[in-house]
């Protein structure tokens, strides 16, 4: 239960990451995959420190593990979580779904790490590498192809945007690809789709290409 008992690292260090957590624009979805993955307790609305306190000490440790300390773990799932969260924060009001699957046009199911709804319908898919190499040309070809595909899908009518991101980089010619395979599209509002490239450095994510 919430607060039940004493705290195991103390009611000082867990109100140390409150006050710091508190300060980062966290989505809902975010405390609620963190909650369930530490099996924690969460108010489901309120304000955002009585949100915090009502979490268990694994739950506060590895959100400010992810998001204030920006550490890196071998699965690459800190680097996800921060993902998630970027691509939440360029659509306001949006809902925000992780580990979708969207078929495409080729009757092909594609999975992504997020999708953006709004108003039921998707309007942008995102994918993260955030283990391994640089992107590569390859890699990106594969995720153009996928997104064309669910555009072309009866659930990609309303999609306009793709974002690759990258914790691990991105070689040239993979983002040269990306930008010759889009400038191929036309401006037609039926087909267009906005692919954009995001890179994490220094703690932040920032649109590389467009």
């Amino acid at each position: 239960m919430v607060n039940k008992g004493f705290p195991k690292f103390g009611m000082s260090q867990a109100g140390a990451f409150v006050a710091a957590l508190k300060n980062y624009n966290l989505p809902d979805f975010i405390l609620v995959l963190i909650a369930k993955e530490c099996k924690s307790d969460l108010l489901e609305r309120g304000r955002i420190d009585d949100r915090l306190q009502s979490m268990n000490d694994e739950a506060l440790e590895l959100l400010h593990k992810v998001f204030v300390e920006c550490a890196e773990d071998p699965a690459g799932k800190y680097a996800q979580y921060r993902f998630f969260a970027y691509v939440s924060s360029m659509y306001h009001k949006c809902e925000v779904m992780v580990n979708e699957t969207i078929p495409g046009e080729s009757g092909k199911n594609h999975k992504l790490p997020v999708a953006v709804k709004n108003n039921g319908m998707y309007i942008a898919v995102a994918f993260n590498k955030a283990t391994g190499n640089e992107v590569s040309k390859k890699e990106t070809a594969r995720f153009y192809e996928m997104v064309d595909d669910i555009k072309k899908g009866d659930h990609g009518t309303m999609l306009t945007d793709a974002i690759y991101g990258s914790s691990v980089g991105f070689k040239g010619d993979a983002l040269v690809e990306l930008e010759r395979l889009n400038k191929l599209r036309t401006d037609d509002p039926e087909t267009k789709l906005n692919f954009k490239t995001a890179n994490f450095e220094n703690n932040i994510y920032s649109v590389t290409k467009c």
